[in-house]
């Protein structure tokens, strides 16, 4: 669709194919074939060939498509998933895709990796662009390039098992208890942040990130609880085994990773900003949010 040229572009190199078959006395069931092809079109569309309708068919064509590989996972319910059907899907997938629509020079490609190597991905140019419900932080600010537009906010909360009953207000109440959470995330940020200032008061347990064995090592009593943003509560546990406490730790918005100090990185991140908008402002990016989420979480309460 994108690297399609307009029809006056295909009569000119059936006409230059004919000349050739002319010139040099080569095969001619080519030559034959390609002045066939030369007479249908010049009796169909005699005026799509003149010069000016052939160079407003090229310029308006993008004049190089990029490929851009963008890393994502497969893990993470409603947000980045394989379906029944066997199909990646869910609300950032289905957002890049809306986005790989609006600019026709680029073409996307979605790569899933485990989400611990997303971000080493993009610093080893394995691929060009992050999309994982990434959240923006100083840390990641320092080493990572964002764009200026968010598709989505959220804020972290704690989650312990919907049996525990006692009085949780912040990571105070929960000194020497077990934090599940996983690497390279905001929220392990969070926890890691939070040990710096109080001599290791919390036990960190690293995963891989499945959705489903948070539910099972929280329920379990293996951990005691974990940081998750407060929309992705009931897609990770839609048995309601699981509840938020206390007051939130953070509140960010969600956007998409690129390469730090790289002039094309920059120039792919504010094309994207511009895709945001537009998708932003003609609600296609509320009708998304409502689709795969459950609500609309685009909206900032800021």
């Amino acid at each position: 669709m994108k690297k399609g040229f307009g029809l006056a572009s295909a009569l000119v190199l059936a006409l230059t194919l004919a000349a050739c078959g002319d010139n040099g006395g080569g095969n001619s069931g080519s030559s034959s074939k390609a002045e066939a092809a030369t007479d249908t079109a010049k009796s169909s569309t005699v005026a799509s060939a003149s010069p000016s309708a052939s160079a407003a068919a090229e310029t308006s064509a993008p004049e190089k498509v990029k490929k851009i590989i963008v890393g994502t996972g497969n893990q993470f319910p409603k947000v980045a998933f394989v379906d029944d059907k066997g199909k990646l899907t869910g609300f950032d997938v289905e957002l890049v895709r809306e986005i790989d629509k609006r600019l026709p020079e680029y073409e996307f490609d979605l790569q899933v990796l485990d989400f611990t190597n997303i971000l080493l991905s993009l610093e080893t140019k394995k691929i060009d662009l992050a999309a994982h419900e990434f959240e923006k932080n100083p840390e990641r600010e320092a080493k990572y390039l964002f764009n200026k537009e968010p598709y989505a906010h959220w804020k972290n909360k704690i989650i312990v098992a919907k049996t525990n009953n006692d009085p949780i207000e912040s990571l105070d109440d929960l000194k020497g208890k077990k934090f599940l959470t996983t690497a390279t995330s905001a929220e392990a940020t969070i926890l890691e942040n939070y040990n710096k200032e109080h001599n290791n008061a919390l036990k960190i347990v690293y995963s891989g990130g499945g959705a489903n064995d948070t539910v099972q090592q929280i329920t379990s009593g293996r951990v005691d609880a974990a940081i998750g943003a407060d929309f992705t509560l009931p897609l990770i546990d839609p048995q309601g085994k699981l509840k938020t406490a206390g007051k939130e730790l953070s509140e960010s918005d969600i956007l998409f990773v690129f390469r730090k100090n790289d002039p094309d990185e920059q120039k792919l991140a504010d094309a994207v900003d511009r895709a945001i908008v537009e998708i932003r402002n003609d609600g296609t990016l509320a009708k998304l949010s409502k689709e795969w989420l459950g609500f609309d979480a685009t909206a900032s309460e800021k």
